[in-house]
């Protein structure tokens, strides 16, 4: 692979320092604190604050509203978590899930737990159509493909091989817990890919995370 032609990468979430993990967890706790309740509770100057305070709204991880009025004198600037946060503190939905899979094989057998994944995939394959633009050229039609699945975490990209050919690589798998138990919902992307791009496309795996690789790639030529 040679040449980027779409760049859909996003940066990770920053490792905290101990004063803005500080702020982080007191943000959590209390909702919403404004530069001088933050220093008054964790006994640091409000100039130190504002600075941590100030890193991390650049980072996306907090983000200033005004307080209603309490009296005389202007709104005061309170600071809150955004939703980029979330991924700052334990999160068990793995566990969940590969609980969830487990519970499904068992009451339905693999059968039944294939029917669920093709139902899921079913529902996939309408959100991407409905994302696709039908009649575009094929280069338009994975760049579209691969918005959609950096929406959803796949942290994917488009470049193009030595031979020319499209390949869209997918640098992350926010599903690879639930995939390594349920081989499954990594069998069913291709068919999902290849029915999202239309039948004029062509669509092999080329790369596969659960085979050792470290990401998943899928070229995409054009039918002769």
């Amino acid at each position: 692979m040679t040449s980027s032609v779409s760049s859909e990468i996003h940066t990770a979430v920053p490792s905290l320092g101990e004063t803005k993990r500080a702020i982080v967890d007191r943000l959590k706790r209390v909702g919403a604190a404004t530069v001088p309740e933050l220093a008054d509770a964790l006994g640091v100057t409000p100039a130190g604050v504002r600075q941590h305070v100030d890193a991390l709204a650049a980072n996306g991880l907090v983000e200033a509203q005004l307080r209603g009025p309490s009296g005389r004198g202007r709104p005061a600037t309170e600071w809150h978590l955004t939703e980029l946060a979330a991924d700052l503190f334990p999160d068990r939905h793995d566990d969940l899930t590969v609980g969830l899979i487990d519970a499904l094989r068992q009451s339905l057998g693999e059968e039944g737990l294939q029917r669920v994944i093709d139902a899921r995939a079913e529902k996939q394959l309408e959100e991407y159509r409905h994302a696709i633009p039908e009649h575009a050229s094929l280069l338009k039609r994975v760049n579209a493909l691969a918005r959609q699945r950096t929406a959803e975490g796949y942290i994917a990209e488009v470049v193009r091989d030595e031979d020319g050919a499209l390949v869209l690589v997918e640098h992350h798998c926010p599903i690879c817990t639930a995939a390594r138990a349920c081989q499954g919902l990594c069998g069913s992307e291709l068919e999902l890919f290849r029915g999202a791009l239309g039948d004029d496309v062509e669509v092999e795996r080329t790369q596969h995370l659960m085979a050792g690789d470290v990401r998943c790639a899928y070229r995409v030529t054009a039918r002769n």
